[in-house]
Formats: C-alpha cells, sequence, structure tokens
C-alpha cells in the first residue's frame, strides 16, 4: 500500500502539470525555480545524511557503490547504444555544427555537489534538523518538483504524437533502459548484500539525481540514496564531457549518454555536436524516459528478488 501510495505521489502531480500549459515567456521563471528547488532537495539530502549512524565509514562504502554502480551502467550503455549505431548508422549533417562550451554546464553540476556538502556540514554542526525536519521537508519538495516537472514537459511544446512517432527516439529509450537493466544486474552480481531488485532499482535513476535520491533515501536510507544520487550525478558529468567527442560516430550512444537530462539539461551539447537533426531524437527519448524513470524506481524498489 505504501508504494502504491509513493507511485500516486509521484505521478499525481506529473499528470497534473503536464495539463498546464505555460507561455513561452513564462519558462524562464519556471526553470529558475526549478533550479532553485533542486538546490534546496540537495541540501535537505545533504543534512538527512548528516545524521547517519558512523558516517566516516559510511562515506566509503558509499565511494566504492557508486564507482562500481557507476562503471557498470555507462558501461552497459556504451555497449548496447555504440552496437546499435555500427548496427543501424545515422549519418548526420555536419552543417551548422559548432563547438560545446560546457563551462556554465560544470559550472551547474559543481554548485549542486556543493549544496549537498552545505547541507552535511550544517547538518553535523548545527541543529537545523531539529527545527527543518529532513525528511518531512523533501517529500513535500519531491510533490513540488514533480508538478513544476510536468508543467515543463508540457510548456515545452511537446507533444505525445511527435514523441511515440519518433521511431529512432523510441528505440534507443527501450535500448538504454535494457541497457541499465542490464548494469544493475551486473552491479547487484558484483557487489555483495545487493539484491538484484535493488541492481534494478538503482540503474532505473537514468540520471534524475533530484527524483532518485529522494525514492531511495525513503526506501533504502540516506546512504543508498547518496549512492543513487551521486551516480546519476556523475552520469551528467560524463555526458557533458563526451558528447561532443562521440557525436560523429556514435549519435545514439551519445544522445542516450545523458539519460533523463538529454530533455533539458544536456540537449544544448547535444544539438550543437550533432545539429537540429539530433533535437527531435533527444526529445522523444528524454520525454519517454523521464516518464517511465519514476515509475520503474517505485516499482523495483517495491520487490525483493
Amino acid at each position: 500500500m505504501q508504494n502504491l501510495t509513493t507511485l500516486i505521489i509521484i505521478l499525481l502531480p506529473l499528470l497534473l502539470g503536464f495539463f498546464i500549459h505555460l507561455p513561452k515567456e513564462a519558462l524562464k521563471w519556471l526553470d529558475r525555480c526549478l533550479g532553485y528547488l533542486i538546490y534546496a532537495i540537495l541540501f535537505l539530502i545533504g543534512s538527512s545524511l548528516a545524521h547517519v549512524p558512523n558516517l566516516s565509514a559510511q562515506i566509503s562504502v558509499i565511494s566504492v557503490n557508486v564507482t562500481v554502480l557507476f562503471i557498470c551502467i555507462i558501461g552497459s550503455n556504451l555497449l548496447v547504444l555504440m552496437w546499435f549505431d555500427r548496427r543501424y548508422p545515422w549519418h548526420l549533417s555536419a552543417t551548422q555544427q559548432t563547438q560545446v562550451n560546457n563551462s556554465f554546464s560544470f559550472a551547474g553540476s559543481f554548485k549542486q555537489i556543493t549544496c549537498l556538502l552545505i547541507g552535511l556540514l550544517c547538518g553535523i554542526y548545527t541543529k537545523i534538523s531539529v527545527w527543518l525536519h529532513p525528511e518531512t521537508a523533501i517529500k513535500y519538495a519531491l510533490f513540488v518538483l514533480i508538478f513544476l516537472v510536468g508543467m515543463q514537459l508540457r510548456s515545452s511544446g511537446v507533444s505525445l504524437r511527435q514523441v511515440l512517432l519518433n521511431r529512432r527516439g523510441v528505440i534507443i529509450a527501450l535500448l538504454f533502459m535494457f541497457a541499465c537493466m542490464l548494469g544493475g544486474t551486473v552491479f547487484a552480481l558484483l557487489m555483495p548484500g545487493v539484491s538484484l531488485s535493488k541492481g534494478l532499482a538503482l540503474s532505473s535513476g537514468y540520471g534524475w539525481y533530484s527524483l532518485s535520491s529522494i525514492i531511495f533515501s525513503q526506501v533504502y536510507g540516506p546512504v543508498w540514496g547518496s549512492v543513487a544520487m551521486l551516480n546519476d550525478l556523475a552520469r551528467e558529468f560524463f555526458a557533458l564531457f563526451f558528447i561532443p567527442i562521440i557525436m560523429r560516430r556514435f549519435p545514439c550512444a551519445a544522445i542516450t549518454s545523458g539519460g533523463a537530462t538529454s530533455l533539458d539539461f544536456t540537449l544544448p551539447a547535444i544539438q550543437s555536436s550533432g545539429g537540429i537533426a539530433t533535437v527531435p531524437v533527444a526529445i522523444s527519448f528524454g520525454f519517454i524516459v523521464n516518464i517511465l524513470a519514476p515509475i520503474l524506481m517505485v516499482f523495483f524498489s517495491s520487490i525483493t528478488f
């Protein structure tokens, strides 16, 4: 019953937000609100992490699990999508491609990590959690975050018809999710004490670190919530760096490397390195992944095998 409630909490505000269309002038305001909310959520997660027993020992556990999980998932993603690029080549036009400037994007990622560390320090050295109640605040922030994301998806001008009729976007989304499950399975086999269902759940974040960190903090505790968040954040760093490098030879692998962020955060890097032809595919892929990620995270984290 608790898992059904969690799924409703995630999907209901997403659907409600999707039915609200904002004018283009309001999109900048919406993006800014989302940015501030993500910073607040990361601060709260850091604050809750500060109260984990024997935190210094847990940090080494987090580091090892993040490293192995990231290698398994990114490795399987690249293997599957690069195979697809070779089997069904997609020749992009070289016109109107520009050099990517990722300095601003990298700065945003560093700000997110900084917010987490500030929350951690405040939780350790102050009594902020006494009156802030991070766990409760995170639940309310989750509702608002999903609602705003639904509005963002609707206001971006993307229709379900455009998404579902983009054949390449749908195919690479399915291959991407299969590759992530493959990586999660390998992670579960390698790491002692990690069940197959837990490995599959952790592999279903798809780069949506603000959501995966909340869901897995509630299900598995703040340590695993931090593992999920850092793994998904590492995907963002990886995508920003490698999209321009692999786009020419492996365009589908480049598009999917950003996971859920291919719809927004890494979309400028995709467009500038692959040209305008990559945008519809990236939007279709990113939309499908954003819709299915919360469903799969809740589903796999609600079962044990």
